[in-house]
């Protein structure tokens, strides 16, 4: 276990690793949140491997791990049923010149799972899925402008939504300036949107939930709008897919959208997500239809048979053992604990546990109470020291009460450091180095 030190905690060999990464992939990671530049200086650890709830670092430290896989590994890392059910595809190929039986199998399987989609396509990633979504509501309205929902973070690499972020670079602004934005719960911003751009807006698209839940009868209402304009309603359930539902945020909220976009906890590490939605939509990017054809998705490699073995596990196992409500026990007691921890060392109105039991996050504040970059360095320096890797608080299904109750007294030591710091009214002595950085900025 690392020291409680922070001052003593070294990871020279991650160091060092983190220079090679450097030196020959841009950003040192290749996704832009597991960048070092998201850690405090020099504490980046480089991962040698994991199992269930737990993390190693090439140093040779343990962590308990939160975020898994940036949300994807909700299962804990090699889950013995999904690698089984990979292994027995292994031996048998992966790619084939024609569709393997398994695409058959995984697409019943999904639409079962969900069945407020009616056809379903898998591919890679979620920015495949989501720009084929956005692809084909222009397609079917013959509309160019995309709507997304502003208060959420990401949707997509590509250039539809990149544009709009601070990292524009190398993005025509003749693009950008098709993709415009609505405030999460509020329908009259969102109707004033629809009337201004009258019969241009092509689909509205947006997380279905957040860190906070829908008002009563908003997807609803944001369901009958959408029909009113003529466009598209596109639900990102790369995060609330499985962990809100195994049928998604749709499945609980009861909103069915036209199109609909999942990955994440989907594979539990392996590379599958998945665009599903209403038939009628979907065949345009079939060969049943008299109409225009859609390119919807034609990846090499979206229906590799092990990954989608990994999703049709699972699957089986969120349904047969109750996935979902486990994910939320634990983060209810995780959060619990924590703001009790925060209470108690005073800092409850600056470190602040937000979101769904099963996708908590939480909020560094300064002594005016604002985000602050500097507070969070401090509190991830002291959770690193004490043997927890949390870039957030998102649970796995597999921690156990002693990895909480361990975690949340690594929390109070953290909260004990960040009220001295608050009563400095600065930070700085305890950061050693920069601060952690935002994803999204214009300059490295």
């Amino acid at each position: 276990m690392a020291t409680e030190d922070t001052e003593e905690l070294s990871l020279p060999r991650s160091r060092q690793a983190n220079e090679r990464l450097h030196a020959l992939v841009p950003g040192g990671a290749h996704t832009y949140a597991k960048g070092d530049d998201q850690y405090p200086e020099n504490l980046a650890p480089v991962i040698s491997h994991g199992r269930g709830a737990h993390v190693w670092d090439i140093d040779g430290n343990r962590y308990i791990e939160y975020g898994s896989g940036l949300r994807s590994v909700s299962l804990g890392h090699a889950h013995p049923r999904v690698i089984e059910a990979v292994r027995r595809e292994l031996d048998r190929g992966s790619n084939f010149v024609r569709p393997s039986i398994v695409e058959v199998e995984a697409a019943e399987r999904f639409l079962a799972t969900v069945p407020t989609a009616e056809m379903v396509k898998f591919t890679k990633n979620g920015s495949d899925a989501t720009t084929a979504a956005v692809r084909l509501a222009r397609a079917v309205t013959g509309r160019p402008r995309v709507a997304v929902c502003g208060d959420h973070p990401f949707f997509s690499v590509d250039d539809w939504f990149i544009g709009t972020t601070p990292m524009s670079a190398g993005i025509p602004a003749s693009t950008t300036e098709l993709t415009v934005a609505f405030p999460y719960g509020d329908l009259a911003a969102t109707q004033e949107l629809l009337t201004r751009y009258q019969d241009e807006i092509a689909c509205l698209i947006l997380e279905p939930a957040g860190h906070t839940e829908p008002a009563p009868g908003y997807l609803a209402a944001l369901r009958e709008l959408a029909d009113r304009h003529g466009c598209v309603l596109i639900f990102d359930e790369m995060i609330t897919g499985f962990r809100w539902s195994e049928a998604g945020a749709q499945g609980l909220y009861g909103v069915v959208p036209d199109l609909s976009t999942f990955g994440k906890a989907l594979g539990n590490g392996f590379a599958v997500s998945a665009l599903a939605g209403r038939r009628d939509l979907m065949e345009r990017g079939g060969l049943r239809h008299s109409r225009d054809r859609v390119f919807l998705l034609s990846t090499t490699h979206g229906a590799e048979t092990h990954s989608l073995a990994a999703a049709m596990a699972v699957q089986t196992i969120y349904t047969e053992e109750g996935i979902t409500a486990r994910l939320h026990a634990l983060g209810e007691r995780l959060a619990a604990g924590v703001r009790d921890a925060a209470a108690s060392m005073g800092v409850g109105d600056h470190f602040v546990v937000r979101g769904r039991a099963s996708n908590l996050v939480f909020a560094t504040l300064d002594e005016n109470r604002q985000p602050s970059q500097q507070y969070r360095t401090l509190f991830l320096r002291r959770l690193l020291a004490g043997g927890v890797l949390a870039p957030s608080f998102v649970v796995s299904s597999a921690l156990g009460d002693a990895d909480i109750d361990r975690t949340v007294d690594v929390v109070a030591q953290a909260c004990a450091v960040y009220r001295k710091a608050l009563d400095a009214a600065d930070p700085t002595p305890w950061l050693a180095g920069r601060p952690v950085k935002p994803v999204f900025r214009r300059l490295a």
